[in-house]
């Protein structure tokens, strides 16, 4: 980690950051790190961490205790759980240690009261389970109780003698009282960021397949291994976590293992995103990918993406000016779909409302009666492009349909060769799993 630092710091870099995605760095480790940092460095140290496996308000104790520049905290309603520590937490603690934050806590304070609103709205949706609201507290008004007040001292205490486990006991009893989340073990063996965690139970609860959680945390570490042992950042992290998804659902349904694969993950496994930490087995690179070779992404061959005109929307460019040209370039799996209905609102608030003919004949198709081979969604997802038409001849193994699932792209194929002869799903459809998508006789 220090040759690294080192490296960087050569490199010009301003700042050098511990950054722990997946709040795994206990606090003599993270303090270990920091002595060594500000020893052989003239650049500013921070840390970053989440509080999921619970040791991230110990860890950044003894990091600020170790002489860290900086730390990464999140305002109370978001802290805590997947999120980073309480800055009103931090705030305690440095105020005992006789260190100032340089922060407005009366501006965090205004904040608060803000972003409280909006976490009652998050409550009420999919994200709210795992993440319970803590009490209310502002650090420059409430008076901390004598029994918790002793707690920070404790915590302080154990930190400065480099006492790990009392730094942690205390620290996660603070966070009990004011009603954080406790320690999560799953997430822990797992070794998964914060937000990949949650994202993934909100995605589930999304796809109504929550029942497969456990087997697909326990899948991601050898998910992880075989992809190369990529870090779990953004993208890494969806991509991995959408493929364990993926394994579990395709073992559920007495598949095998990878049978279902997002285009992502091919693209990691291929070489696309760079090299990988550990090298890849080349027959595991050939079974996902066709090739044994590490192929790196050829940007000779780089095409941007289809902007078509809208009839739904008067005729309107998909993207229509150059911030939009740029977010479709950036996301063109969600862009596509919001830059769309942001201009079939536009133009369906222009002018008054007419029957939807296109629905209407689209219902008209599936009615049709089915008498041939149907091929169906293998996971719960939405329908984001057919490869085919009506009338098409296909062959087995095609690539018929583009399916979404967890913000990834999976091509679903044809099992049998035929003539495409009709749809029965629409573009912007959300399915479960085994909804027929299209007929082939």
């Amino acid at each position: 980690f220090l040759d690294k630092a080192k490296q960087m710091a050569a490199l010009g870099a301003d700042m050098i950051t511990i950054k722990d995605m997946s709040g795994l760095i206990p606090p003599r480790r993270v303090a270990t790190l920091v002595r060594l940092f500000k020893q052989h460095l003239s650049i500013p140290v921070d840390f970053h961490t989440h509080c999921t496996p619970g040791y991230g308000l110990a860890s950044v104790l003894a990091a600020i205790v170790a002489g860290v520049d900086i730390v990464d905290t999140n305002c109370w309603y978001f802290a805590g759980g997947t999120g980073a520590p309480a800055i009103e937490l931090v705030y305690v603690f440095c105020k005992k240690l006789g260190i100032d934050l340089g922060v407005n806590m009366e501006a965090v304070a205004k904040i608060n009261t803000q972003l409280r609103e909006i976490r009652k709205e998050l409550n009420q949706s999919v994200f709210g389970t795992e993440k319970p609201e803590p009490k209310a507290f502002n650090p420059l008004t409430d008076t901390i109780p004598a029994e918790i007040d002793a707690l920070f001292d404790r915590a302080i205490k154990a930190a400065q003698a480099d006492d790990e486990e009392g730094t942690i006991d205390a620290c996660r009893k603070i966070e009990a009282y004011y009603g954080f989340p406790a320690p999560n073990e799953l997430v822990q063996k797992a070794e998964i960021p914060g937000g990949m965690y949650s994202n993934m139970v909100a995605q589930l609860k999304q796809l109504k397949a929550e029942e497969i959680l456990p087997r697909a945390m326990e899948l991601i570490p050898s998910v992880r291994l075989a992809a190369g042992l990529p870090p779990l950042v953004t993208p890494t992290s969806q991509i991995v976590g959408a493929q364990a998804v993926n394994c579990a659902l395709d073992e559920k349904a007495g598949r095998p293992m990878y049978t279902n694969k997002s285009s992502q993950f091919v693209g990691l496994v291929k070489g696309e995103y760079g090299k990988t930490p550990v090298k890849i087995d080349p027959e595991f690179r050939f079974k996902i990918c066709g090739v044994r070779e590490e192929t790196p992404y050829d940007t000779s061959k780089y095409q941007m993406q289809p902007n078509p005109e809208l009839p739904e929307a008067g005729g309107v460019k998909l993207a229509a000016n150059e911030k939009e040209v740029l977010l479709l370039e950036l996301f063109p799996l969600v862009a596509k779909g919001f830059l769309t209905e942001q201009k079939k609102k536009a133009y369906a608030a222009s002018k008054p409302a007419e029957p939807k003919a296109e629905e209407q004949k689209a219902e008209e198709k599936k009615a049709a009666a089915i008498t041939g081979h149907t091929v169906n969604a293998p996971l719960p997802g939405r329908v984001i492009d057919f490869k085919v038409k009506v009338g098409d001849e296909v062959k087995a193994g095609q690539e018929v349909v583009v399916l979404e699932a967890m913000k990834m792209e999976n091509s679903i194929t044809s099992d049998v060769s035929g003539k495409v002869k009709q749809l029965l799903a629409q573009v912007g459809e959300n399915v479960p799993t085994d909804a027929p998508l299209l007929e082939i006789e």
